[in-house]
């Protein structure tokens, strides 16, 4: 339906917009092209609408100011690294108290105890390791799967997301293949020796790559959230369980966005039983952190084959994992910012940012599909829900996404830049939503009248 002459006039103008209002964001660009590539200091960061990023000067709560003063309602949250909102008063608080008596040691804290306890209570796994982000757990927890196990493959459903794991950046040919992923960086060996890649919602296909009897874990989230929501299907979850323990592979889930269906995310709202969890961005309030737990039989067979003269140089850890910061960050924000009270907020929020947008999708008669997680919604450029991660992947429309992303941060909302995505804090208000849907609506108004 999207005349592209119109789309790339209305690009022309947002372009000229957006450079009008970040002249200071700009001359910063400029210096930083001389001592970062791209002018950014990771490079997903050039992925932002526009000719360059914003440069932040200030954040609190749901909102953030950049340089040149201009204030935003940010629905992106750090693309869950600030579920909390910016700078909460309690994770602060902590923070700033631990910093006085240590940041890091090497040595445990009484938070530590506090955190695994409030961990096992949410996700129902009894024992908890830290690390210093969801990537790194995810890795670890590779890692365990293999040594318990012995065999070598791991399962990733097509079009996954976990973070830097080598493993799981593999996606599925035309003919069905595991393949690198397009984009894949320095892959040290070609996928298919580590990676069985299998589709979202495919239990035949799960257990067909289950059959080869060489699976060390299948790690998956419980509905994708990286190539655009894609939500399990009735039964699908429960059933990769139990297919799992058929053929003796351990099952990893990833909640580290899907908590924000609530406290204990799908693994609690669905009764899910995990071999291991993996988690991490948002329950360190903005602090990095990432945790993995797991049942007391994985803790047995792993202290049965580590040896502790040799413990420390076995591929898991790193010098900063369980720093007293980070402890000190988690305890306060799983106490006293992630709470029932707070998630039923924000999941309120959510539905009434999905209802708006949904309505403004109908009224212009665009085929387009919104996806609900609790706090966290999305909509998609095709008519109905996609069932798989490929073909969430084939429904993408980068030139038209990149140009609702500028439109809306010209209009003072950041989305998260990967996808149609937006998230609700416990600081978000039915103010910002409804400011969002207006610009939302006025953005599909011009698309299609035009």
């Amino acid at each position: 339906m999207i005349d592209r002459i119109v789309l790339s006039n209305l690009n022309e103008i947002e372009q000229k917009r957006f450079l009008k209002r970040t002249r200071a964001s700009h001359n910063l660009f400029e210096k930083a092209k001389c001592v970062m590539p791209g002018g950014v200091p990771m490079s997903w960061m050039t992925k932002w609408p526009g000719k360059y990023p914003l440069f932040v000067a200030s954040a609190q709560g749901a909102h953030f100011v950049d340089v040149d003063g201009n204030e935003y309602i940010d629905l992106c949250l750090g693309d869950t690294g600030s579920m909390t909102g910016h700078s909460p008063q309690a994770t602060v608080e902590a923070i700033s108290a631990q910093l006085k008596r240590g940041m890091t040691a090497m040595l445990p804290t009484d938070d530590a105890v506090a955190v695994s306890s409030e961990l096992a209570r949410r996700f129902g796994l009894p024992l908890w390791q830290f690390t210093v982000s969801a990537t790194d757990a995810n890795r670890h927890a590779i890692r365990y799967s293999r040594l318990i196990t012995g065999k070598s493959k791991i399962i990733v459903i097509d079009r996954c997301y976990h973070g830097s794991v080598d493993e799981t950046f593999a996606t599925l040919d035309g003919s069905g293949k595991t393949v690198v992923r397009e984009g894949n960086i320095g892959a040290p060996v070609p996928l298919d020796m580590t990676t069985r890649v299998v589709e979202f919602n495919d239990l035949a296909g799960m257990e067909a790559a289950l059959k080869h009897g060489d699976v060390a874990a299948i790690l998956m989230e419980p509905a994708m959230t990286n190539v655009g929501i894609v939500l399990p299907e009735s039964g699908y979850l429960d059933a990769v369980g139990e297919l799992s323990k058929k053929y003796g592979a351990i099952w990893i889930i990833d909640e580290t966005h899907t908590i924000s269906v609530g406290p204990g995310g799908m693994t609690a709202d669905l009764g899910l039983k995990p071999d291991m969890l993996t988690i991490g961005k948002a329950i360190g309030g903005g602090i990095p952190t990432g945790t993995f737990g797991m049942t007391h039989e994985i803790a047995s067979q792993i202290a049965k084959k580590t040896e502790r003269e040799v413990i420390d140089t076995g591929g898991i850890g790193g010098t900063l994992a369980g720093n007293a910061l980070s402890l000190a960050a988690m305890r306060a924000t799983l106490t006293n910012v992630l709470t029932e009270k707070n998630f039923k907020m924000m999941i309120e929020l959510g539905n009434r940012w999905c209802d708006g947008v949904e309505a403004a999708i109908k009224e212009f008669s665009l085929p387009w599909h919104v996806n609900r997680l609790g706090a966290r919604g999305e909509y998609l450029f095709q008519g109905h829900a996609a069932r798989t991660g490929g073909e969430a992947a084939r429904a993408g429309d980068f030139e038209l996404e990149q140009y609702i992303h500028l439109r809306l941060l010209n209009d003072g909302f950041l989305l998260t830049p990967f996808h149609n995505m937006a998230l609700m804090s416990p600081y978000t208000t039915q103010k910002d939503v409804d400011a969002h849907t207006a610009a939302f609506r006025a953005m599909c108004q011009e698309l299609v009248s035009l």
